[in-house]
C-alpha cells in the first residue's frame, strides 16, 4: 500500500522522480525509451521501475517483446496531487529529460 513515506522514498531518488515526471507527461512509455531519455543502462532502469512497480506508483503492461509502463490507475488522489506539483519544477530541472522522452 503507498503511504506518503513510502511516495518520498520513492521520489527521494533522482532517477525514480524523472521516470515518474516522464510518465505524468507521456503517459505511457517503454523500458527502451525510458532508457534512451535518461541516458542510463537497461538494468538500472528495470531496477528502478521495479521499485516503482513494486511501492504502488506504476503499473505495466507486456505488448510482444516490450514492457510499457504508466502510472497507477490506482493511486490515492493525494499521491496525484503530489506528483502534479512536482511535474512544474520538474519541466525545469529536467528539461532535458522530458523533452527526450518527449520524442518517443
Amino acid at each position: 500500500m503507498l503511504t506518503p513515506v513510502s511516495l518520498c522514498r520513492c521520489l527521494g531518488d533522482e532517477t525514480r522522480l524523472q521516470i515518474v515526471l516522464m510518465l505524468a507527461q507521456q503517459t505511457e512509455l517503454c523500458v527502451c525509451d525510458l532508457v534512451d531519455s535518461l541516458a542510463v543502462p537497461q538494468p538500472t532502469a528495470s531496477r528502478h521501475l521495479a521499485k516503482l512497480r513494486d511501492a504502488g506508483l506504476l503499473m505495466d503492461r507486456r505488448q510482444g517483446q516490450w514492457i510499457y509502463y504508466r502510472l497507477s490507475d490506482q493511486l490515492p488522489p493525494w499521491a496525484r496531487d503530489c506528483i502534479a506539483a512536482l511535474s512544474e519544477p520538474g519541466k525545469t530541472l529536467y528539461k532535458r529529460t522530458l523533452q527526450r522522452a518527449a520524442c518517443c
